[in-house]
Protein backbone atom coordinates (compact mmCIF):
# COMPACT_ATOMS: atom_id res chain seq x y z
CA UNK A 1 0.00 0.00 0.00
CA UNK A 2 1.60 3.69 -0.93
CA UNK A 3 1.75 5.89 1.86
CA UNK A 4 -0.91 8.71 3.02
CA UNK A 5 -0.46 11.27 1.31
CA UNK A 6 -1.16 15.53 2.56
CA UNK A 7 -1.12 18.46 0.84
CA UNK A 8 1.10 21.43 0.73
CA UNK A 9 0.89 24.78 -0.49
CA UNK A 10 2.72 27.45 -2.39
CA UNK A 11 1.02 31.45 -1.57
CA UNK A 12 3.02 32.77 -4.02
CA UNK A 13 2.26 30.50 -7.25
CA UNK A 14 -0.94 29.79 -5.54
CA UNK A 15 -0.21 25.38 -6.48
CA UNK A 16 -1.08 22.64 -4.42
CA UNK A 17 0.61 19.63 -4.13
CA UNK A 18 -0.05 16.47 -2.76
CA UNK A 19 3.18 14.82 -0.71
CA UNK A 20 3.51 12.21 1.81
CA UNK A 21 3.48 12.99 5.13
CA UNK A 22 6.13 14.65 6.98
CA UNK A 23 7.78 12.45 9.61
CA UNK A 24 7.83 13.16 12.82
CA UNK A 25 11.46 11.52 13.83
CA UNK A 26 13.23 13.25 11.15
CA UNK A 27 14.16 17.02 12.36
CA UNK A 28 12.11 20.06 10.97
CA UNK A 29 14.39 21.40 8.79
CA UNK A 30 15.31 18.28 7.31
CA UNK A 31 11.72 17.65 5.95
CA UNK A 32 11.01 20.98 5.04
CA UNK A 33 9.36 21.10 1.51
CA UNK A 34 10.04 23.41 -1.73
CA UNK A 35 7.68 24.36 -3.91
CA UNK A 36 8.80 23.28 -7.58
CA UNK A 37 8.33 26.46 -9.23
CA UNK A 38 9.83 29.12 -6.85
CA UNK A 39 12.13 27.11 -4.36
CA UNK A 40 9.56 29.09 -1.77
CA UNK A 41 8.99 26.59 1.14
CA UNK A 42 5.45 24.76 0.47
CA UNK A 43 3.08 25.05 3.95
CA UNK A 44 1.59 21.97 5.39
CA UNK A 45 -2.33 22.29 5.32
CA UNK A 46 -3.64 18.81 6.12
CA UNK A 47 -5.46 15.95 4.18
CA UNK A 48 -8.74 17.57 4.12
CA UNK A 49 -7.63 20.39 2.21
CA UNK A 50 -9.29 21.40 -1.02
CA UNK A 51 -7.22 23.69 -3.07
CA UNK A 52 -9.30 26.99 -5.05
CA UNK A 53 -8.88 27.21 -8.61
CA UNK A 54 -5.92 29.02 -9.47
CA UNK A 55 -7.65 32.53 -10.59
CA UNK A 56 -9.99 32.47 -7.54
CA UNK A 57 -7.95 35.44 -6.11
CA UNK A 58 -10.76 36.04 -2.95
CA UNK A 59 -10.36 32.17 -2.49
CA UNK A 60 -6.46 32.33 -2.11
CA UNK A 61 -6.80 35.49 -0.17
CA UNK A 62 -8.73 33.48 2.37
CA UNK A 63 -6.59 30.89 2.61
CA UNK A 64 -3.76 33.16 3.12
CA UNK A 65 -5.61 34.84 5.87
CA UNK A 66 -6.77 31.52 7.48
CA UNK A 67 -2.97 29.76 7.13
CA UNK A 68 -1.50 32.98 8.67
CA UNK A 69 -3.82 32.72 11.96
CA UNK A 70 -2.85 29.18 12.03
CA UNK A 71 -6.03 27.25 10.74
CA UNK A 72 -5.38 24.13 9.22
CA UNK A 73 -7.52 21.45 7.19
CA UNK A 74 -6.47 18.34 9.19
CA UNK A 75 -9.51 15.67 9.56
CA UNK A 76 -10.75 14.73 12.97
CA UNK A 77 -11.96 11.50 13.95
CA UNK A 78 -15.76 11.31 12.30
CA UNK A 79 -15.13 13.97 10.26
CA UNK A 80 -13.30 16.81 7.87
CA UNK A 81 -11.53 19.43 9.17
CA UNK A 82 -14.53 21.79 10.26
CA UNK A 83 -16.03 24.86 8.98
CA UNK A 84 -13.64 27.03 7.34
CA UNK A 85 -14.58 30.62 6.04
CA UNK A 86 -14.69 30.68 1.89
CA UNK A 87 -15.19 34.11 1.45
CA UNK A 88 -13.95 37.72 2.26
CA UNK A 89 -16.98 39.05 3.77
CA UNK A 90 -17.43 35.62 6.33
CA UNK A 91 -13.48 36.68 7.27
CA UNK A 92 -14.22 40.16 8.36
CA UNK A 93 -17.40 39.74 10.20
CA UNK A 94 -15.66 36.66 12.21
CA UNK A 95 -12.39 39.68 12.38
CA UNK A 96 -14.87 41.76 13.76
CA UNK A 97 -16.45 39.82 16.03
CA UNK A 98 -12.88 38.76 17.77
CA UNK A 99 -12.05 41.73 17.85
CA UNK A 100 -15.39 43.12 19.80
CA UNK A 101 -15.34 40.26 22.10
CA UNK A 102 -11.73 39.59 22.85
CA UNK A 103 -12.05 35.99 21.42
CA UNK A 104 -8.79 34.57 19.54
CA UNK A 105 -9.09 35.24 16.03
CA UNK A 106 -8.46 31.34 14.68
CA UNK A 107 -11.29 30.57 17.39
CA UNK A 108 -13.78 33.25 15.73
CA UNK A 109 -12.37 32.07 12.21
CA UNK A 110 -13.53 28.71 13.05
CA UNK A 111 -17.04 29.46 14.40
CA UNK A 112 -19.51 27.89 12.04
CA UNK A 113 -22.39 30.91 12.96
CA UNK A 114 -21.64 34.26 15.12
CA UNK A 115 -23.86 34.42 17.94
Amino acid sequence: MPPAKTSFVCLPCRASYKQPYPTPARSAKSDERVCPRCARTLIHVGSAFAPPPRRDTEGWRVLSLLLHAGIRFHKSCCAGPGYRPRSLREVRERMTYARRTGEPIARALARPELP
